[in-house]
Order: structure tokens, then C-alpha cells, then sequence
């Protein structure tokens, strides 16, 4: 049985959060050659230009037609704005990936994390991206590197170097017979973290993929960046609320549109790649492959919740098209099927194997788990909003 809580009462003492549905005004698909373009329109007066600019009349109540020039030129003359062979939708007139205008969060209070920040990264010494992300916040952080890699990593960042122990990678379990013929992946340093963070004293910690470009606040249908760790501060409180989140993490950028109501937060779900771990939950990391997704399995199993923002979100580069990490260790020479099998060994009462988006991938029933309740601490928290000092400025 599902049961649905109140996130907007829960989320009292946060930094606001209002997100509506909305409609667009117009969805246009050109068809070209075995190719499709949608184009979507804000109002009237956007329809109307396109058709004075492209000497295409759009009439009203059709919202199909057909270009005879696949030219990237061509299209890109015809739509105003750079379209590629890769260019599947786009709005007219252009509409940044900023919204309306490049603007930033920013927070001139005292924004200082309660939990350590933990990075595991390996092959990315010169293009790492969530140490640049978190520098461009003021958050401090520990990169995890195998010993081979020390040397390389102390070149190209300020961040602290922490070497993963040996053992941990001898001792990590796999979940497969392949022993250590290849990369165990990056789990025996995610458990290093949780060791580490609990020798300093800390309750939780996070732990963070290593290809991050950037975090961002989700408000009032706009996504914008964050420079300030204001939103992980939240983030922390939020999660401190309550005694029965091992795992609480951000969401994907590009998982979280605009236009669609989201709520803050969705509780009993995945979390994946910039996760805020439980020192003391008794859970460590397994797996090759996947392991953010088999722990939260595990969480949820046995009767724990996980907290999943959407009000605080995290741009993750697409799988395997970043050099170094798991696209070098695995991905470029094996694909994505024994990562998603694994997941489907370890977990065959909810998850299987399914073609998608030309690759494979794995699929997770997370409805059992919808009962999980959370259970409140004896913390008080501020009622009302409290933005954490964030403020909106322009680049």
C-alpha cells in the first residue's frame, strides 16, 4: 500500500520551493527524412515570427510537417540556432540551457557543511569536474585516487588527496567470479569513506561521482546554478530531520524539467551519484557495477527510506560520454549489459534487463517500497522559508 505524505508541510523551514505545471504553448514536429525535430513555441507571437522568418506557415491546428533539407546548415538557418545530427528538440526563438538569462545563487551567509565531502575518482586527474563544481561553491573536499594515481591528481587540483588503502580493494566485494581480472569499480573507495568520515567523528559524510559540472536550484520553473553550499547545508538539515534515512542524495538536472510539478523531495526511490550517507547504518558498498543502485535496494529492503531531492539538483555527464572513470574501465569495451545484469542477479524480485536508447539498461520496480514511512527526530526545525541566505545575481 502506497502512502502519500505531505512534502509540502515537510519541507516547512527550507528554502522555498514552487514549481506549477506548465502547458506549452505549441508543439510543432518537422519531419526530415528518417529524422524528427520538435519545436515548441512559448505564445503566439513566437509562432508568428518563425513562420515570417522560415517562409513556413504554420496553420493553426497542424503541427506536422516535412523538410525536404537535412543540411545542418540549412536547419540551423531555418530554426535560428545551431542544430546538429544529434538535435532532437528544441524552443523557438532559442532558449538557453540558463533559462532566461545566466544567473546564479549565491549566499553571503555562513554556508560551512556540517558533513564531510568525499570525491572517488579514477582517470579524471586533469578533467575532473565536481572538484571544479565544488570549488566554484567554496566547499572544501577530499579526492579518493588509487595509489598509482596520487602523483597525478596533486599536480591538477588543490583538493585534499586521500590515497584508497590496499585492503579496501582487496576486501571489496564484487558480487561476480571475475575476481580482480578487471576494475572492482569504484565501491571499495566509497566504503574508505565511510571508514574515514566515522574516524573524524562525523554521523554522515557525502560521497560524490567524479563528473559532476555543476549543482543548481530548482524554483518558481527555473533551474539555475548554485555558487554556495548553501543548498548541501539544506540538504543536510533536511535529511538530520529524521532517524531512518541511511541514504539521501541529489536528483539528476536533466531528470527534473521545468514545466512539470515535481515536489521538493520524493522519498523511496534511487539515489544516485551525489549521495549524503549514514555513517552507522550498518550498510556498506558492494558490486561491480552499480552499486548506488543495489544500496539503495538494500536501504529500502529492509524497511529504511531514502530522500531524493528535486528542489536540489546535481548535472551529471551522461554515461560513457566522459573519458576516464567507468567509461574507460568498463563501458567503452564491455557496454552496459553486465552492469545492468548485475543489478538484475542481485535484485530479480524488482529489477530486469530492457533495451533503451539504443544500449542496455536495468529497470527497477521501486512501488514495494512506497510504505516506507519516515520517522521524525525530536530535532526542531524554523517554520516558514528559510532560504539559507541565497540570493539570485546576474553573470
Amino acid at each position: 500500500m502506497s502512502i502519500e505524505i505531505n512534502t509540502k508541510k515537510e519541507w516547512l523551514g527550507m528554502p522555498e520551493f514552487i514549481q506549477e505545471k506548465k502547458t506549452v504553448f505549441r508543439v510543432v514536429s518537422f519531419n526530415i527524412g528518417t529524422r524528427k525535430i520538435i519545436v515548441r513555441f512559448n505564445n503566439q507571437e513566437d509562432v508568428d515570427a518563425f513562420s515570417l522568418h522560415s517562409n513556413i506557415m504554420l496553420s493553426s491546428g497542424y503541427n506536422k510537417f516535412t523538410l525536404n533539407n537535412n543540411e545542418s546548415n540549412y536547419l540551423s538557418e531555418v530554426f535560428k540556432q545551431k542544430i546538429t545530427n544529434k538535435t532532437k528538440s528544441i524552443w523557438f526563438p532559442f532558449k538557453s540551457h540558463w533559462g532566461l538569462g545566466r544567473k546564479y545563487w549565491i549566499s553571503e551567509s555562513e554556508s560551512n557543511l556540517r558533513y564531510p565531502v568525499y570525491i572517488v575518482s579514477k582517470g579524471r586527474s586533469a578533467n575532473g569536474l565536481t572538484t571544479k563544481a565544488l570549488n566554484n561553491m567554496g566547499v572544501d573536499h577530499y579526492i579518493v585516487v588509487e595509489s598509482n594515481e596520487e602523483d597525478q591528481y596533486k599536480k591538477n587540483t588543490t583538493a585534499k588527496i586521500l590515497v584508497l588503502p590496499n585492503n579496501y580493494l582487496d576486501e571489496y566485494e564484487t558480487c561476480d567470479l571475475l575476481g580482480s581480472s578487471r576494475s572492482k569499480g569504484p565501491g571499495a573507495a566509497r566504503n574508505f569513506c565511510i571508514d574515514h568520515s566515522k574516524k573524524l567523528g562525523f554521523k554522515r559524510h557525502w560521497v560524490m561521482d567524479d563528473n559532476i559540472d555543476a549543482f543548481h536550484r530548482l524554483n518558481h520553473n527555473e533551474k539555475y546554478e548554485v555558487k554556495t553550499g548553501a543548498t548541501l547545508k539544506a540538504a543536510e538539515d533536511f535529511v538530520d530531520r529524521y532517524t531512518n534515512v541511511p541514504v539521501a542524495g541529489l536528483n539528476y538536472y536533466s531528470f527534473c524539467k521545468k514545466t512539470d510539478p515535481v515536489p521538493a523531495f520524493t522519498i523511496n526511490t534511487r539515489i544516485y551519484s551525489c549521495l549524503l550517507i549514514d555513517n552507522n547504518s550498518g550498510f556498506n558498498w558492494r558490486g561491480r557495477y552499480n552499486e548506488d543502485t543495489d544500496l539503495s535496494l538494500r536501504v529500502l529492503k529492509a524497511g529504511y527510506c531514502t530522500i531524493q531531492f528535486n528542489a536540489f539538483l546535481c548535472g551529471k555527464v551522461t554515461t560513457q560520454r566522459m573519458s576516464g572513470g567507468n567509461t574507460k574501465e568498463f563501458y567503452s569495451h564491455e557496454g552496459t549489459l553486465p552492469k545492468s545484469k548485475m543489478i538484475a542477479d542481485l535484485h530479480p524480485d524488482v529489477a530486469s534487463v530492457v533495451w533503451k536508447f539504443n544500449r542496455w539498461h536495468h529497470k527497477v520496480d521501486y512501488r514495494p517500497y512506497k510504505s516506507n514511512l519516515l520517522v521524525k527526530s525530536s530535532k526542531e526545525h524554523k517554520e516558514g522559508i528559510f532560504n539559507y541566505g541565497m540570493e539570485l545575481k546576474n553573470d
